[in-house]
């Protein structure tokens, strides 16, 4: 049969189905594509808002004592364009598309995908539920650890995945491969590296979810305690919406982005009924810290009352600072359990220009993807861009949650 000359609208369609397939965590996280670019093309910068779900607090009594209600939203700038540039011939143009996928649209899928992806598991960083298993091999148990953070974060039933590095597939899978569905079930998927469902859970391998270093504080007591005479802890209402800067005493080590902690006295509260827990809050810090920090950026935020509180009790002067997940410069691996909802990742669309040789848009499940080729007469040449406009953030880090290992 002879070959059908390919159209720019096939090779884009062709090409972002393989984005697709390769993007296991951008795959199952919230993505949100936004047309209102669809006829000028957006800039480096643009924004989207995205509104987060309204919170309340509940009456005791026949007293009515009605709020107001704040609707809080997250801004989520599409600040990052990458691409893979290539060239190729007319002649190219009259393979099979099969032939061309494989000589050109799959590499050159593959690497962009990574690299996408990579920069979107940045937000690991900022997920502060924590399950150490820090200085032993990854255990079925402690995904089920993970689990249960998530659980008690109220996250969804559904659309919940573990991401895990390569170590701990070995030490994880390889003892628990009868927990997950036969191979005819996993037809029905088409993710890279899918490797079953097991505890509510679908399961992924991700070369790209990177082991953590810590800071140099010591694990447990980390030198720090927290100053009482900062505003951000004895103003009344910087504890009722929230304080993510805290002041400490002066230490001797460092913090990184990533490390975790707790402050004594700090307890985590039910979600909904604002109960204490009896559980340290974990927190985790959003911005390396010097050596002698005076301040440490921290989230989640500290909240001890009204609608949004999500701990039992304002820090107390000279409360200890507890450093979990390892010591000096501890390097653990991590597997990553979340919710959707957890993390959010969009796609905006670029300018379709007039006068090319071809140029084509499409979009699937929200990620936007353009094709542009032109004759390069200078040089005899037909060189051909493929870019994807877009933007990352962390929405609700409470439907995540890391479990740090090693092997």
């Amino acid at each position: 049969m002879a070959n059908t000359l390919l159209t720019p609208s096939v090779i884009t369609k062709e090409a972002l189905m393989y984005l697709h397939q390769n993007l296991n965590f951008i795959g199952n996280i919230q993505t949100t594509y936004d047309d209102q670019f669809a006829k000028t093309g957006a800039k480096i910068g643009e924004s989207l808002k995205i509104r987060m779900p309204n919170q309340f607090t509940v009456r005791s009594g026949e007293v009515m004592n009605a709020v107001d209600v704040v609707e809080r939203t997250e801004t989520l700038a599409v600040s990052t364009r990458k691409g893979v540039d290539m060239n190729f011939t007319v002649t190219d143009l009259t393979m099979t598309i099969d032939d061309f996928s494989e000589r050109y649209i799959q590499p050159a899928m593959a690497v962009l995908a990574a690299n996408i992806e990579a920069d979107a598991l940045s937000m690991v960083k900022d997920v502060y539920n924590f399950y150490d298993g820090v200085g032993a091999a990854n255990t079925h148990a402690n995904i089920q650890q993970g689990r249960q953070k998530l659980q008690e974060g109220l996250a969804p039933t559904p659309n919940r995945c573990v991401l895990h590095d390569p170590t701990s597939v070995t030490d994880v899978m390889n003892s628990t491969i009868a927990y997950f569905h036969d191979s005819a079930a996993l037809t029905k998927q088409f993710k890279e590296g899918l490797l079953g469902r097991a505890a509510g859970m679908d399961h992924f391998e991700n070369t790209l979810l990177l082991p953590h270093t810590t800071g140099t504080s010591a694990e447990g007591d980390s030198g720090y305690n927290i100053n009482n005479a900062s505003t951000e802890v004895a103003d009344a209402t910087d504890i009722a919406n929230g304080y993510q800067t805290i002041t400490t005493e002066a230490g001797s080590a460092t913090f990184l982005q990533g490390d975790i902690i707790t402050i004594d006295g700090v307890y985590r509260v039910h979600p909904e009924t604002k109960t204490s827990t009896g559980v340290l809050q974990n927190f985790v810090l959003t911005t390396d810290t010097g050596a002698s920090a005076t301040t440490m950026v921290i989230s989640p935020p500290i909240i001890a009352s009204g609608a949004r509180q999500n701990v039992d009790a304002a820090a107390a002067n000279d409360a200890t600072i507890n450093k979990i997940g390892g010591g000096n410069a501890a390097t653990w691996k991590q597997a990553l359990a979340f919710q959707k909802g957890a993390f959010g990742f969009a796609t905006a669309d670029l300018l379709m220009p007039e006068g090319v040789d071809f140029a084509a848009r499409e979009v699937m499940d929200g990620i936007s993807m353009r094709i542009v080729r032109n004759y390069d007469i200078v040089n005899d040449k037909l060189p051909c861009r493929i870019d994807v406009h877009y933007g990352y953030k962390t929405l609700r880090a409470e439907l995540a949650a890391r479990i740090g290992h090693n092997s």
